[in-house]
């Protein structure tokens, strides 16, 4: 689906939304399909789900560690349990869980973190998740799922409830803007060239998506032909597009709203370094914790826009 065309900014529903009606959608032939709830329901967007399906849906209390033991005990009973909370909630509160209850027997349940990123806006530091991809990726056999817009995270979803096995979903609290055309079908862990280019290629997740096609834009306007790639799935990592993209464009930029030292950037480096070697240039927070302030503020101040990621393709060209 790689094209050339300019991109349209326009906005969507937040994936958080889109993950709470998909779920329900998705309920109403699956009898299976149960909810495990931290006391955050109307913020996740699993209300839906508990207005449709009260005797589906269990409230644990502000209690994510018991909330994973749930769910994994209902996932060992046949189940398929979604446990959802803010992504800074479920992953660290509830990581040894996570680790021994989960991961270890590898029992089939879906974690989703809303509120991810520093997007949240004035919600502060203490509620913003910059770490979730780490420790996701952190956990062996689990799948890690990060989608751009609301049809990305409808299919994320859909796949997460056929596949056998533990699954992340990132989601974010803000409008995401749309990337994709509804119906639009993807194959996890390939990512997805959204636009071609020889120059460098921009390699992107979540809501940084939509910039990384406006930055590919204005590189456009210079004379500089930049491949974006949407990685929807942080693990397991395509390896192959990020291998070819080295290969053919010779320099590459990360952007992501997480930590540069241990999210994306840090794979795909990893896969470089096996495969083709290449300078890289990274977008995302830099060792610190964001303020509190409105969401697209922060992205402005901290530099996760499309100039940032023009401006790194830019310096990533230049030690090629």
């Amino acid at each position: 689906m790689a094209t050339t065309a300019p991109y349209e900014l326009k906005y969507g529903a937040a994936t958080r939304e889109a993950f709470g009606r998909a779920l329900v959608e998705a309920a109403q032939s699956n009898p299976n399909i149960v909810v495990c709830d931290a006391d955050l329901s109307k913020s996740t967007m699993v209300h839906y789900f508990a207005k449709e399906f009260p005797d589906r849906f269990f409230s644990c209390g502000i209690a994510e560690a018991n909330m994973v033991a749930l769910g994994a005990g209902l996932a060992m009973s046949g189940k398929i349990p979604f446990v959802a909370s803010f992504s800074a909630f479920v992953l660290t509160k509830g990581f040894e869980q996570l680790r021994t209850t989960v991961a270890y027997p590898n029992v089939n349940l879906k974690v989703v973190g809303t509120h991810s990123g520093i997007s949240i806006g004035e919600d502060g530091p203490s509620q913003m998740s910059i770490e979730d991809f780490a420790l996701a990726c952190a956990l062996p056999g689990f799948w890690v799922l990060s989608p751009a817009d609301e049809v990305a995270m409808k299919e994320a979803v859909a796949w997460a409830i056929a596949h056998q096995g533990p699954v992340f979903i990132r989601a974010g609290r803000p409008k995401a803007p749309l990337i994709y055309s509804p119906g639009t079908k993807f194959e996890l862990g390939k990512a997805v060239e959204l636009r071609g280019g020889s120059d460098v290629t921009l390699v992107a997740t979540g809501l940084l998506v939509a910039e990384a096609l406006l930055a590919a834009d204005s590189l456009a306007a210079e004379g500089i032909a930049a491949r974006v790639l949407d990685i929807h799935t942080i693990k397991p990592l395509d390896e192959e597009a990020i291998a070819k993209a080295a290969r053919e464009t010779g320099a590459l930029v990360v952007a992501e709203e997480h930590l540069v030292d241990s999210g994306l950037g840090a794979r795909v480096s990893q896969a470089l370094a096996k495969h083709t070697p290449a300078p890289v240039e990274f977008i995302g927070v830099e060792e610190r914790y964001a303020e509190s302030g409105t969401p697209d503020g922060l992205l402005d101040h901290y530099g996760l826009r499309a100039p940032q990621v023009a401006a790194a393709a830019r310096r990533a060209i230049a030690r090629k």
